[in-house]
């Protein structure tokens, strides 16, 4: 059958290009026209692959040409060609080769006076255009002439044709060649000229898509340099933007307002960052490593030729492009096993590492007792381990720090708002008071103490020294958290002692593993570049989860045109600019302004990161954000405090210089915020704050003002924006990216892990898997239960449990990590049944912080070595990548022993997706996925990876499934998951993904996650462990029995699935918009619909 009709077909389509019989080909005509007016697109691209597009252009050949065209015949055949060629994407090249593209012109100028026969030769240009390539062959002959004799100012008459005349002239723009010839002959005026015109007198915006052609016309001449600069000097963007502040009350103008918004952004003139220099404020030599005054090669971008800027302009997000499109397909690497990267010897020093494997029951009893009756507990700070692995940064190797652009007056301190001091521990903490006499008087300021004097040695005892306020450089301060370490010499002041006193006294005690003697204890021994020496409040006084959950913002519609068009007018209208410098890091003194009537800034602190505030206007402020230590990029995380504030006033925040192309910023996420003054109310909380978010591309590049000058341009930048009413008046106020979790806040709450576990049942053993660059401890913990009894089989039990092996936080600004880890940690040495089973069941060995340095200097991705650690595990280096070879040499030994883990995971953050998800890796999945052809008998694959993923779904609420990938990347090779996947033979290699932002199913749906959440997801993994033992691996009757008695796995899977479905009809399944306003991520993201000529067809 469907031959005959193919044959049908074919012999219309022969009829057509043969036939001069005006009957016949009429018939032929309707025919098709019939055939093509219903059914789907499906029918067009089958006249395509029946040379259709072919027929039709020689039937408008043999009826072009003769002395007087029939137009009975040429009109319903121009309403074909454009059907059927804007679906052929070689439509412009097949009428080039038959030579129609110059027949079409010249029927058009027959019709000036024609408008109907006019209007269906113009739909047709339109059509040629499409192809670049014809699109200039019609410039060059004149069509642009042509068309702007049809196009009219301001008229009701014969608006068909005049706005087909403009969707042609728009697309003819399209090439650049076009493009400079139009502005060489001055058509930049006059099409703005035209655009006010119809603007000014379409009063009941009739006229829409004549309007938008127009500044379609002017988007394509602006994609060239010479376009861009005569639109600046013809005022361009002067008229858009008062024009277009005329559009922005009407929803029904949105093609307008965007057009226009991607118009002036693109012209916008681009300008370097206000700052000092590209690098990091601070800087590390590293060992071997010749330092570089400038950035990496990589990171900048030599404007050699304007084919460049274009290419860019078009498509500026290519260079963000993901990095898992690049699956790996070659089966014999997807399936060998790499050599061993060390020698065999080395690995002997892991043994140290596994007292576990090593150890009597008396020898565990016994050092179990001795850690839990020791009282000395200073002196267990120092000692974490029995055992360190050596490496090229060991503590007598440890390098010394240097900052960037300081002074050498820089030795003297300078302390500010909300911080506390730091001291020796003390035995026990005191009762707290009642809150309601330690609440702060709101009308009061903050009052802060700072001391100035010479910076001495590392690791003396911390103590405070206070000065009089009246010396005090900042009055509206509150209690400031210093380190200022001293000289054993040294005395602390009666004054200091009553200060840091009456500060603890306030703190209610009642949040879970928290203390804040601890916290300090840990601060005032925690390395940083800078040496810092100030405690943020938030980390000292501890965090709550908030009793209430905070849904994700639905965002006002159009705020980010607005937002957008704000930036504009500071080009145009400057008037009410300040641009005044508030707060640089790189400035001799890194204190706030006292300039009255500013907000104050700091971030020189453990995890802080901001570089540079600028007043733009009274209340609205510019941010930039320091890049990663050893490095000019990565930015994205931020935290710093911020004080001076007014009551009922809202502040304008812009972070000017993040990297990525999208954000969950734009799907309703907010940053957090935590309150002094809330705090010592009694509601110590990081809670999500901030309206009017919206993250776009600005005018700035990655590149200093020097760079420029010397024609470099740097990467494009996007602004994160956010207004903020703060709830105190001179208050001091902590901003964050995410809940921030520092080095020094794991080691306390280690610390406290670690006494309040039950020795007689938890083996618990921690120590340093190696020292840092920065000469910070690595932390290795060891997991389980302990012996039964001192009995041989017993013993043989304890030592033969699996092994699991988690980590967290090798990217420093994915903080959600280590509130997922704490979740496991605390689960794990809890007194839960369920975890007293799980413990029987393995032997965990987790390194809660891969990263701690970047942890600590406020890095987003790498490490001092200005690494990501994450890209290092094929060919890690000891002297480099401590933390990465040793966890990578601790995996190997345990491999050797044969005791490979069924179970590694690698606790991430993900900035892009909402949920929690795993990603595992699989053959057979990532060969199906690139559309290979999988050989059985060669290819086999134990599909227990994906049992682990499908159990957290049903248990846990946050996590969701189909999210899940299993596909191996090339890019992905030297990854966690893939490395330990591949080289240590372990199936289930996971790295798992929180989100930033919330949760789109589940009992969660439409919620922004917290803390809570995130530590409930880590203990809901330990529950997934548990499932897959009893479920998958090899389970002692004894088990089975205990876990019968403590829970009926089928019964509560059930129940979850019965709560999913209740609150979860349609799973999200792209992250699509919750509002109804379009997101702009680049200049040309928005789609003009000019590819898919719906319009057109309407017209037709």
């Amino acid at each position: 059958m469907a031959e005959q009709e193919g044959s049908g077909l074919q012999v219309l389509l022969s009829m057509l290009q043969s036939s001069y019989d005006k009957d016949a080909l009429l018939n032929i005509l309707s025919i098709l026209t019939d055939l093509l007016s219903v059914g789907t697109n499906r029918r067009v691209q089958y006249i395509i692959s029946k040379r259709g597009s072919e027929a039709l252009l020689q039937a408008l050949e043999n009826a072009g040409q003769t002395p007087m065209p029939d137009y009975e015949i040429l009109l319903p055949l121009f309403r074909l060609l454009v059907k059927v060629g804007q679906k052929d994407k070689k439509f412009g090249l097949k009428a080039q080769k038959l030579g129609v593209i110059d027949l079409t012109l010249s029927l058009a100028r027959k019709n000036l006076n024609h408008h109907h026969n006019l209007t269906h030769c113009l739909w047709t240009l339109q059509v040629y255009a499409s192809s670049v390539t014809a699109g200039t062959m019609l410039g060059v002959n004149g069509a642009m002439e042509l068309l702007f004799k049809v196009i009219t100012p301001y008229t009701k008459k014969h608006t068909r044709t005049t706005r087909a005349a403009v969707e042609a002239l728009a697309a003819l723009l399209k090439s650049k060649s076009n493009s400079r010839r139009a502005v060489n002959r001055g058509y930049i005026c006059k099409l703005l000229w035209l655009y006010q015109d119809w603007h000014h007198h379409d009063t009941f915006n009739s006229y829409v898509h004549i309007r938008r052609g127009l500044l379609l016309c002017l988007k394509h001449i602006t994609n060239v340099w010479s376009g861009r600069e005569g639109f600046l000097l013809a005022h361009g963007m002067e008229i858009l933007f008062k024009t277009t502040q005329d559009c922005l009350i009407s929803k029904s103008l949105d093609p307008i307002v965007n057009t226009a918004i991607q118009i002036l952004r693109k012209t916008y003139p681009k300008m370097p960052l206000p700052s000092a220099a590209l690098s990091s404020s601070y800087s590390f030599p590293m060992p071997g490593r010749i330092e570089l005054s400038h950035p990496r090669p990589e990171d900048d971008c030599e404007d050699d030729a304007e084919e460049e800027i274009e290419k860019d302009l078009e498509n500026e997000d290519v260079e963000n492009k993901e990095e898992d499109d690049d699956l790996e397909t070659d089966v014999e690497k997807l399936m060998s096993k790499p050599e061993l990267d060390r020698p065999v010897s080395e690995l002997e020093q892991y043994e140290a590492m596994c007292p576990e494997l090593r150890c009597s029951f008396l020898e565990l009893e016994s050092e179990s007792e001795d850690e839990l009756n020791s009282e000395d507990i200073p002196e267990m700070l120092t000692l974490s381990c029995h055992h360190v692995i050596p490496n090229a940064a060991s503590p007598k190797h440890w390098p010394k720090y240097r900052e960037r652009d300081q002074n050498a007056k820089e030795g003297k301190l300078s302390q500010r708002a909300s911080r506390a001091p730091a001291q020796s521990w003390v035995e026990k903490e005191k009762p707290s008071q009642e809150l309601g006499k330690v609440a702060h008087d709101e009308s009061k300021p903050l009052v802060g103490f700072f001391r100035e004097g010479d910076v001495p040695a590392k690791g003396d005892a911390a103590v405070v020294h206070p000065i009089p306020k009246e010396t005090s450089l900042n009055r509206t301060s509150s209690q400031s958290l210093c380190m200022n370490s001293c000289r054993p010499s040294c005395q602390m002041t009666v004054e200091a002692s009553a200060v840091v006193t009456k500060l603890l006294e306030r703190h209610p005690g009642n949040i879970p593993f928290h203390n804040p003697r601890f916290y300090m204890a840990r601060a005032g021994s925690t390395r940083s570049i800078p040496d810092y020496r100030v405690l943020a409040f938030p980390d000292f006084w501890g965090h709550q989860p908030s009793p209430y959950n905070q849904s994700i913002q639905q965002r006002r519609y159009g705020i980010q045109k607005a937002k957008i068009l704000d930036d504009v007018r500071r080009a145009i209208q400057p008037g009410d600019m300040i641009n005044q410098v508030v707060f640089d890091l790189d400035g001799a003194s890194s204190l706030s302004s006292d300039t009255p009537e500013c907000l104050k800034f700091f971030s020189k602190f453990e995890s802080g990161n901001l570089r540079k505030a600028i007043q733009i206007r009274e209340f609205e402020y510019d941010l930039i954000l320091n890049p990663d230590v050893n490095s000019s990029q990565h930015h994205q995380w931020f935290y710093f405090e911020v004080s001076a504030m007014k009551t009922a006033t809202s502040y304008r925040f812009n972070i000017i210089n993040c990297e990525k192309p999208n954000s969950q910023f734009n799907f309703g996420m907010q940053p957090v915020m935590y309150s002094v003054k809330e705090a010592l109310q009694g509601r110590p909380h990081w809670i999500r704050v901030g309206y009017d978010i919206c993250y776009y591309k600005n005018h700035y590049r990655n590149c200093t003002a020097a760079g420029a000058a010397g024609g470099t341009r740097g990467k494009s930048c996007y602004t994160l924006t956010f207004s903020i009413v703060f709830p105190h008046k001179e208050d001091v106020c902590y901003l964050a990216y995410h809940y921030p979790y520092t080095y020094s806040a794991m080691m306390a709450h280690l610390d406290i892990l670690e006494q309040t576990r039950n020795a007689k049942k938890v083996f618990f053993r921690r120590q340093t898997l190696c020292h840092t660059l920065g000469g910070n401890a690595c932390p290795l913990l060891t997991i389980t239960a302990m012996p039964d009894s001192e009995s041989s089989n017993d013993l043989e039990q304890f030592c033969a449990r699996p092994y699991v092996v988690l980590m967290a936080r090798v990217h420093p600004g994915e903080s959600n990590a280590s509130w997922v880890m704490k979740g496991t940690l605390e689960f794990l040495l809890s007194s839960d049944p369920i975890a007293d089973l799980l413990r029987q069941c393995f032997i965990f060995k987790v390194i809660p912080m891969l990263n701690p340095d970047g942890v600590i200097n406020g890095s987003q991705r790498c490490s001092l070595s200005g690494d990501d650690l994450n890209r290092q595990w094929l060919n890690p280096s000891p002297a480099h990548q401590p933390t990465i070879y040793h966890t990578k040499g601790l995996l190997y030994y345990l491999s050797s022993q044969g005791r490979t883990p069924v179970v590694f995971c690698d606790y991430h953050g993900h900035s892009q997706r909402k949920n929690v998800f795993l990603y595992g890796c699989s053959i057979k999945e990532t060969l199906w996925q690139a559309g290979r052809t999988v050989d059985t008998t060669v290819v086999t694959e134990d599909v227990g990876y994906r049992t682990l993923p499908k159990i957290l779904d049903k248990v846990a609420p946050a996590f969701l499934m189909s999210s899940c990938s299993f596909l191996v990347e090339k890019s992905r090779d030297s990854t966690a998951r893939v490395a330990v996947w591949r080289e240590i033979g372990v199936l289930r290699s996971y790295t798992m993904e929180s989100s930033y932002c919330g949760c789109s199913h589940g009992l969660y749906k439409g919620l922004q996650i917290g803390t809570w959440e995130l530590e409930e997801m880590g203990a809901k993994f330990c529950l997934g462990v548990l499932i897959l033992q009893l479920k998958s691996l090899p389970c002692s009757k004894k088990v089975m029995a205990q876990a019968a008695a403590l829970l009926d796995l089928e019964e509560e899977i059930a129940d979850l699935r019965a709560q999913r479905s209740s609150s979860n009809c349609n799973l999200e399944t792209d992250d699509e918009l919750p509002f109804g306003d379009e997101v702009e991520y680049n200049t040309d993201s928005c789609s003009d619909q000019e590819g898919d000529f719906s319009e057109l067809d309407k017209e037709i």
